[in-house]
């Protein structure tokens, strides 16, 4: 018989019927006398010092506690969560994500597509169309990271783009038909430092023009190359599936890591936005990624300020 944390409430019947006691975490961290010294050294080994109290005690409670299976719900509850489950991996702590698989994936488009009057077939076809699209961008974050003829700042924004192909398919199309012929035949950049950019899109308007200003150069999206869908498979659930963001820091780092090695990066970027959750995978970031990280904070749509353009000078120097 096993003790079983739990974030919140799931179907305490599974848990007992196979034998195990389930123990609800925020239950034993609200008892406990010493509950903000728990949330203290929460912070101590990394967590934001804004981040939800709850969150940082639930922590501590797994990791100087006996309990070593979480049964984390991403879904439904407290967005902290998914990165709460990813720091107990870390840590060495066996989690169970109660959310989705591929079957669930599969119903939940299934819904979709029933609440829009389409069927799977219409549906099939679109994203036939769609991905001679996705092949187009892909060519144009090929010319970034190889080639050398793309900055960042184009390789950003036509990745990001493919969320929504700015509402029209085939105008979209034609711009990056203009936009290809034009990159094939630039002249390369000449940076000597090559970057990464991982995290949410930044929200700081100038950031890839203030990079390539000092010399150097994002040849890396990561969440707008994930936006692109740069995945070879015939199969739409399983093209959602292995978009790497909605679904944990783990296999987002095994992507990273196998586009820092391609496409010769020197340093990372890691952009949060405040107060979001996904600052806590920081620490993660900087404890499986070989490479140096320099991690910047946006609030409001805004050029970078002072403070991080002197930030970012002395990461470039010391990458030099």
């Amino acid at each position: 018989m096993a003790k079983i944390g739990i974030t919140t409430t799931i179907p305490a019947e599974i848990v007992f019927a196979a034998g195990h006691t389930p123990v609800d975490l925020n239950n034993i961290l609200i008892s406990n006398p010493e509950a903000v010294r728990l949330t203290e050294a929460a912070e101590e080994a990394g967590y934001p010092r804004n981040i939800c109290g709850w969150i940082k005690g639930l922590y501590s409670v797994v990791i100087q506690g006996d309990i070593d299976t979480v049964i984390a719900v991403t879904q439904g509850d407290c967005s902290n969560t998914h990165a709460l489950m990813e720091t107990y991996e870390l840590a060495g702590v066996r989690t169970i994500p109660f959310a989705r698989d591929y079957d669930l994936l599969k119903l939940q488009m299934e819904k979709l597509t029933a609440s829009l009057g389409t069927d799977w077939d219409a549906v099939n076809a679109v994203k036939r169309r769609l991905d001679g699209v996705r092949a187009k961008v892909a060519a144009i974050d090929r010319l970034t990271w190889q080639e050398g003829t793309v900055s960042g700042w184009h390789n950003h924004l036509y990745q990001v783009s493919c969320s929504d192909f700015n509402g029209d398919v085939d105008v979209f199309e034609q711009e990056i038909d203009v936009f290809l012929a034009d990159a094939q035949n630039a002249a390369e950049y000449a940076e000597d430092v090559r970057l990464g950019f991982i995290g949410v899109p930044p929200i700081l308007t100038d950031l890839y023009d203030y990079v390539e200003k000092m010399g150097a150069r994002i040849v890396f999206n990561e969440v707008q190359r994930q936006f692109a869908m740069p995945f070879d498979t015939d199969d739409i659930v399983e093209q959602y599936r292995l978009y790497t963001y909605p679904y944990g820091v783990f296999g987002r780092i095994e992507d990273i890591r196998r586009e820092i090695e391609r496409r010769n990066i020197d340093g990372i970027i890691h952009y949060v936005q405040s107060f979001c959750f996904r600052q806590i995978e920081d620490m993660i970031f900087r404890e499986k990624l070989d490479v140096p990280i320099l991690t910047i904070e946006g609030d409001k749509p805004s050029k970078v300020d002072a403070r991080t353009r002197l930030r970012l000078d002395s990461f470039l120097e010391m990458l030099r």
